[in-house]
């Protein structure tokens, strides 16, 4: 079993996991981790719409996780372009509003705009008509869940910036190729983006970002596509995305209108609407299409554990949101209230199985610490107060605790 620990001061955002034996993968001695560090994104990639920013994944903590970590800075009108990753995937809304939509092969297209019933068959017929697969609204503090393979996209439909944390468990068995992260972009050009900014004394060298991201409709064939799609050599052309300079983050002037349910304080469709009726058999559709994707952490109302004079702590795994079965992932959020001390940061310490400590300073905002399992853990809150969000690589992933009213000191009998 393994666990991601992801730390925030104040509203400062910090990850740490954990790894674990993956199905006889493991070779003994082949992860020596002797000291922990704080890691920082080392390289960017900046688009139209927004940035990207890269942990280097090649680094050894990263490497023996099976994990890779990306952040997604995502302006106003902004919107991510569908892609597809090898890895199950868990995004963390730090920051703002959106919407999302998710579409699986073999799903059926349930969101459709409706027909008129004053306009005749031929109109109709005419009319493009709008079929696609669910949009939901993600928003600060949810978890969403994405099956590896599984096409997605994201738009930013608020007025400030929105920010997604993305964790890529490339060890997940579902990744039938190497611990690499591999996106697979259906439109646009993320190599034709804006300078690239490199930063950090050991990150990723320069040229090595785009291994990770790339369209994937530039290696076939114009006239291939333009067959397979029924469109012309140009439009092809502009699915490959070679003169498309805006990157994988691009920028909608008129903002985007799609088919979605009403939110709170909508108005629904015309009462005189026929209703839709719905049938289906058991297998993919009752499982995947209709599985919930997301959970939202933030909510006080929700914690598993709440002191209102020291804070709350939340978990989410397979029993609450079934899909991380499937996927093999968990994930937590917790909340430290600030510590009567002036510290300008929070302290993190942790301690390996020879009672040596591999990790103890102090965490910032975006920086990501890997803690190996069952290694003990202690967060302490600094004067801004100390929040985290945890990715575990176990779907329903165990917290021993060292202290307090159920910790292991107290079940041991008096001696």
């Amino acid at each position: 079993m393994a666990k991601l620990f992801l730390s925030v001061l104040s509203f400062l955002l910090l990850f740490g996991l954990s790894f674990a034996v993956r199905g006889g993968s493991w070779q003994q001695g082949e992860c020596q981790i002797r000291s922990i560090n704080a890691q920082e994104p080392s390289y960017t990639i900046q688009a139209e719409g927004g940035v990207t920013e890269f942990w280097d994944y090649k680094n050894e903590q990263f490497q023996c996780a099976g994990v890779s970590i990306r952040r997604h800075r995502i302006q106003p009108r902004g919107l991510l372009l569908p892609l597809y990753h090898s890895a199950p995937v868990l995004v963390y809304v730090v920051k703002g509003r959106g919407l999302f939509g998710m579409m699986v092969s073999g799903c059926p297209e349930t969101y459709e705009s409706p027909q008129q019933s004053q306009q005749s068959r031929e109109e109709r017929s005419q009319r493009f008509r709008d079929r696609h697969q669910k949009v939901e609204q993600c928003e600060q503090g949810e978890i969403v869940a994405i099956p590896a393979g599984a096409a997605h996209w994201v738009y930013n439909d608020c007025d400030e910036e929105l920010v997604l944390v993305v964790l890529h468990d490339n060890a997940n068995n579902a990744n039938q190729l190497d611990r690499n992260p591999r996106s697979f972009l259906l439109a646009g050009n993320p190599e034709r983006g804006q300078e690239q900014q490199q930063y950090g004394q050991h990150g990723t060298r320069r040229g090595e970002e785009h291994q990770q991201l790339g369209n994937v409709f530039r290696g076939f064939d114009v006239r291939t596509l333009s067959e397979v799609f029924m469109v012309d050599q140009e439009t092809a052309r502009k699915l490959q995305g070679h003169n498309d300079e805006r990157g994988h983050v691009i920028t909608v002037q008129r903002g985007l209108q799609v088919i979605r349910p009403p939110q709170k304080g909508e108005e629904y469709g015309r009462r005189d609407e026929e209703p839709y009726s719905a049938a289906g058999a058991n297998g993919l559709e009752e499982t995947i299409c209709s599985a919930k994707m997301r959970e939202n952490l933030d909510k006080a109302s929700r914690a598993d554990v709440y002191n209102p004079r020291a804070g709350r702590f939340s978990t989410v795994n397979s029993l609450t949101l079934p899909i991380l079965g499937f996927l093999r992932l968990s994930a937590a959020r917790g909340v430290l209230y600030r510590h009567n001390l002036r510290d300008p940061a929070s302290r993190m310490q942790i301690v390996n199985h020879r009672g040596q400590a591999v990790f103890d300073g102090q965490v910032r905002e975006g920086q990501v610490v890997v803690v190996p399992h069952n290694f003990a853990v202690v967060k302490q809150a600094g004067e801004q107060g100390f929040e985290w969000v945890a990715f575990n690589t176990n779907d329903n992933a165990m917290i021993n605790t060292l202290s307090g009213r159920t910790s292991a000191i107290r079940g041991l009998p008096g001696m």
